[in-house]
């Protein structure tokens, strides 16, 4: 043997041991998916997704032609094919798993329905419930379903006399309230914005609070852009300011000077705003309301509103600028 031919026999002896241990462990694998698929799906066609073993007796192909791929390409071949009917078998496996579950399912439903025949329940309402459990099941308890509890059984109705020391009515006015009211009289001029505003000043300014509220209600709804709109909106906080009740009052302040801040009752919304405030014990809002009041209507602070001012800074109790 020439020192050429050692050498290339050299070179070839650890690819064909290569050679030789990747087509052990592909005979290997594939001898063990054989016996997988004849474990879960005996009788079926999935042990013929190869091809049989040659039996004793059966002559082996010769074949003397060129080879079309080489060793490595085959390999390569049979390991894509392996790994693809593995896939196919884990599928195959996990359809069978859900239809066990299914199955177990629906015997559970069975179970429950012949104990709640025998409790003397439905079995419809059973039924559900089983496959509310089951569902939590496997879902890892994320759908588990709440709880099912029954009604409550409707308490038997008061006495008349009862329910009514229970539940106080609303305080009708009586007929002095309302030959008082009745007697206001409304203006009849040429602008009827005007008139409605002053039938609700003419109310508020008797005290008659919430009919006052009820009526510069109409008139801010009926004549939104009326030069008196200002007026309204302020006087309307007013009502329920002096109603006692800040938190309604305040709302109409609000609107009414962010409407329009150079409105004829801006300022006062603004300084009354932080009045509301304090009576809602909100010192921080009525400290803003007063600090935005002083800059803005700074005129108004040391002018016609001085005494409301100083008034309502005293009676909380701002930082330091």
């Amino acid at each position: 043997m020439s020192a050429l031919a050692v050498v290339l026999v050299g070179t070839s002896l650890p690819a064909l041991a290569q050679d030789t241990m990747a087509e052990a462990r592909i005979r290997k694998m594939e001898a063990e998916i054989r016996a997988l698929q004849r474990q879960v799906f005996p009788g079926a066609s999935g042990d013929k997704l190869f091809a049989p073993e040659i039996t004793p007796g059966q002559p082996a192909a010769t074949n003397t032609a060129t080879p079309a791929s080489t060793p490595v390409s085959d390999l390569l071949t049979r390991m894509d094919t392996v790994e693809s009917q593995l896939a196919k078998l884990t599928a195959q496996i996990e359809q069978t798993s859900n239809r066990l579950s299914i199955l177990e399912a629906k015997s559970a439903v069975g179970t429950a329905d012949a104990a709640a025949t025998t409790a003397g329940a439905t079995p419809t309402t059973a039924a559900p419930a089983a496959g509310d459990s089951n569902l939590a099941a496997m879902s890892g308890g994320a759908s588990a379903p709440k709880p099912v509890v029954a009604p409550p059984v409707a308490a038997a109705p008061k006495p008349v006399a009862a329910a009514a020391r229970a539940t106080p009515t609303t305080t009708r006015p009586t007929a002095q309230r309302l030959a008082a009211v009745q007697a206001i009289q409304k203006p009849a001029t040429n602008d009827p914005g005007d008139d409605e505003y002053s039938y609700g000043f003419r109310l508020w300014e008797a005290k008659f609070y919430p009919e006052a509220q009820q009526q510069l209600k109409m008139m801010v709804d009926r004549y939104p852009r009326h030069a008196k709109i200002s007026f309204a909106r302020n006087l309307l906080g007013r009502a329920y300011l002096d109603d006692g009740k800040p938190r309604e009052a305040a709302t109409w302040f609000l609107q009414n000077y962010q409407g329009d801040k150079t409105g004829a009752r801006a300022s006062d919304s603004l300084l009354l705003l932080a009045e509301s405030m304090r009576q809602l014990k909100d010192t921080s809002r009525a400290c803003i309301a007063l600090a935005e009041f002083a800059d803005t209507y700074a005129a108004e602070a040391a002018g016609r509103l001085k005494s409301q001012y100083d008034a309502t800074r005293g009676g909380v109790k701002c930082p330091a600028k």
